[in-house]
């Protein structure tokens, strides 16, 4: 059973910045697709990145602003978040996958982290 740990998150200002991490426990990381998704109050979860192989996903919202890299060796995968915004405020999962398929879609992810929460204030 794998399990992931998100960290890094906190509260900023707008314009500021903050690196996610998510680790994960198995040697078997290499072969997953990692995912970060978000859920601000009263909205869906939705995807904001994803990392396949050396290919990276972005939602438009935060192209440009954040970037996912993943360290095999270190079996974690992260999320640079730039120039941070009041909308960027919710709780932030990461995923992982070993199917392909559409990267964005959250149902198709098997394992979740317990989230870290993100806050930008104005």
């Amino acid at each position: 059973q794998e399990q992931l740990v998100e960290s890094g998150g906190g509260l900023v200002q707008a314009g500021d910045s903050l690196r996610l991490s998510c680790a994960a426990s198995e040697h078997t990381f290499s072969n997953y697709i990692m995912g970060w998704f978000r859920q601000a109050p009263g909205k869906e979860r939705e995807f904001v990145a994803g990392i396949r192989w050396s290919n990276t996903y972005y939602a438009d919202s935060v192209k440009g602003r954040f970037t996912i890299s993943r360290d095999n060796a270190k079996n974690t995968v992260y999320l640079q978040m730039n120039s941070l915004r009041p909308e960027d405020t919710a709780v932030y999962y990461c995923g992982a996958r070993t199917i392909s398929g559409g990267i964005a879609i959250g149902s198709e992810y098997t394992y979740w982290g317990q989230g870290t929460q993100v806050t930008v204030s104005s």
